[in-house]
Order: C-alpha cells, then sequence, then structure tokens
C-alpha cells in the first residue's frame, strides 16, 4: 500500500470516529428542545427493548414530560451519540442537556426518590 493510500485509509477512519458537525448541532438541538429527553430503541409506547421498556417506564410513572428519540429512526445521531455522551449504550436519559446516564442510574433513581426529585426540579413533573 502506498503512502497516499494509507493517508486515504487514515482519513476515513478519523472521518467515520468523529461526529460530523451537522450531526452534533441536531444531538444539541435535541438536548436544547426539552428539559428531559429519552434517546430510546423505539418509542415509549413501542420500545423495542427492555432496558428503554423501563427506563420510559419510570419516567411516566413519575408523571414526566419528556421527549423521547428512537434511535433505531436516527442511524447516524445513534452512533454520534455513542461518542458525544462517552456513554456506549442505550437509553441514555438528559435532563437539562445533562447525561443523567442509563437504564441502571435512571431506575436507581426512581427507586430512591431522586429521580422524581430531579424531574420537578427541572419543571418536566408538577409539584
Amino acid at each position: 500500500m502506498s503512502s497516499a493510500e494509507q493517508w486515504q485509509v487514515i482519513d476515513r477512519i478519523a472521518a467515520a470516529e468523529v461526529p460530523s458537525m451537522d450531526v452534533v448541532e441536531r444531538i444539541k438541538s435535541e438536548l436544547s428542545s426539552s428539559p428531559v429527553v429519552l434517546f430510546m430503541k423505539g418509542t415509549p409506547d413501542f420500545p423495542q427493548c427492555g432496558f428503554s421498556a423501563q427506563t420510559a417506564s419510570a419516567l411516566k410513572a413519575c408523571g414526566a414530560r419528556f421527549k423521547h428519540v428512537n434511535i433505531f429512526e436516527e442511524p447516524e445521531m445513534r452512533e454520534a451519540l455513542k461518542r458525544y455522551s462517552s456513554w456506549p449504550t442505550y437509553p441514555q436519559l438528559y435532563v437539562n442537556g445533562e447525561l443523567i446516564g442509563g437504564c441502571d442510574i435512571a431506575l436507581e433513581m426512581y427507586r430512591s426518590g431522586e429521580l422524581q426529585k430531579l424531574l420537578s426540579e427541572a419543571g418536566a413533573v408538577q409539584a
């Protein structure tokens, strides 16, 4: 492989690892569109994995108003969000633009009452 070909391979790998500015702007736009955003597999009414179902159920049990993004409908965002958040799995729960975590963290916070408090402070539930 020539030196030029090696650089082409390196450029392709680098491009694949770094989200495009367009998709990063879309992620930021989603995060700023609602105090609570859940990036999940499927939808709250038709989740496509158990972890997404449990996280959406915890939010519903708190009476939270939240926006969801079905990552199966956004393949570019699905991959870019993992790098953006440094969180490798879904669902990903954000409150006020800040990553809270995945299913285990959301459920632990729900059980302790922390999730309800956080959601109330964010204005996503009626006090």
